[in-house]
């Protein structure tokens, strides 16, 4: 590790960021940059571009897992023909690149044999520890047009439903809690009694 590497902690790093005369002065990558500066190797693979900003992505944890893949299950069940169900697979919009946790998007794999999709169907994303992150995808993903975003809150069970989306955020949120269901407009219904048990 370099001694510039060592002297950057995350604390000391967060503390400058917050700064407003400092946050004014940040330069904004360009999702093209972006994709030089990861062909490079120079941008660690774990990342994402919200904003212009190279984000972290959280590691899973065992529980985040668990709910990907009972959403997963239930959302690819039945899916009409036509659409495809990705999992943690970039997303390319003006000015980010989001990871989405699943999305479900128009077309097969080889529509995007070279490029990523630019909007969804569908979005979820699953907030264990990144409920302020996720929720301020929920702006990124409006503007790109994304009909419905799911945000699953692990530490109240709970869902907040974005949808009519607008250029500047969601037109309408509300909040599903146990003893409700989630439904896609293909028929799906998932009971979240049954994606916390």
């Amino acid at each position: 590790m370099t001694a510039t590497r060592q002297s950057l902690h995350r604390p000391q790093l967060v503390e400058m960021l917050g700064r407003p005369a400092v946050r004014r002065r940040v330069l904004a990558f360009s999702v093209e940059r972006y994709h030089e500066l990861r062909d490079l190797g120079i941008v660690p693979v774990k990342t994402e571009l919200l904003n212009g900003v190279i984000v972290e992505k959280m590691t899973k944890s065992p529980l985040h897992t668990l709910l990907a893949h009972r959403l997963f299950d239930r959302l690819a069940a039945g899916l009409p023909p036509g659409y495809r169900l990705r999992k943690e697979d970039p997303l390319t919009l003006t000015t980010s690149e989001p990871e989405p946790d699943l999305a479900i998007v128009l077309g097969d794999s080889e529509t995007y044999r070279d490029r990523h999709p630019t909007t969804a169907e569908l979005i979820v994303e699953i907030a264990v520890s990144s409920v302020e992150v996720d929720r301020a995808k929920a702006d990124l993903y409006a503007g790109a047009g994304v009909s419905v975003y799911w945000l699953v809150l692990t530490d109240v069970r709970a869902v907040e439903i974005y949808t009519r989306p607008q250029a500047n955020g969601y037109g309408n949120l509300e909040t599903r809690r146990l003893g409700q269901t989630l439904e896609t407009w293909y028929g799906a219904h998932i009971p979240l009694d049954a994606l916390f048990a």
